[in-house]
C-alpha cells in the first residue's frame, strides 16, 4: 500500500519543489495491524537481530512497458530469531517519509538465515 505521505512524497520528487530524499531503505517489523493509507510507520519495526533498517538496491524493471517498475531489493542477513510480518520502504536510514507498507503471514527466520524483501511499485493504469 502506498502511503499519503508516500503520494505526497513521490509528488515532492518529481516536481522538483519539495525536499523529499529518495525512497531507498526498507524496513522489517513484526507488527501485524493492517496497512492503511494514514500509516507513517510500519507498526513495530525490528532494529535487532540483523534485520535494522537499511538501503537496499534500486533498479527499473518492465512490468506492461520498458522501465515502467520501480523495483527496490535488500537481503539481510538474521543473527536472531524473529517472526517478520511487515516491510516497509522510507527514505531515511532513521525517521523519514513512509512511502509503502506490506503486512505478509509470518516468515520466521533464524540465525544464519537471509531475509530477502523486494518492492515493486508501479503505477496503476
Amino acid at each position: 500500500m502506498i502511503t499519503n505521505a508516500g503520494f505526497a512524497g513521490v509528488a515532492s520528487r518529481i516536481g522538483g519543489n519539495g525536499a523529499e530524499a529518495v525512497f531507498n531503505y526498507i524496513a522489517v517489523g513484526t507488527g501485524t495491524d493492517a496497512a492503511a493509507a494514514a500509516d507513517t510507520t510500519l507498526g513495530t519495526e525490528t532494529a535487532a537481530s540483523g534485520l535494522s533498517r537499511a538501503a537496499g538496491t534500486v533498479s527499473r524493471s518492465t512490468t506492461t512497458v520498458t522501465n515502467d517498475t520501480a523495483e527496490l531489493t535488500k537481503t539481510f542477513t538474521v543473527s536472531g530469531s524473529v517472526a517478520v510480518t511487515e516491510a516497509g520502504i522510507l527514505n531515511a536510514s532513521s525517521a523519514g517519509v513512509l512511502l509503502a507498507r506490506q503486512v505478509f503471514s509470518a516468515v520466521n527466520v533464524v540465525s544464519g538465515d537471509s531475509l530477502a524483501i523486494t518492492f515493486k511499485v508501479k503505477s496503476s493504469e
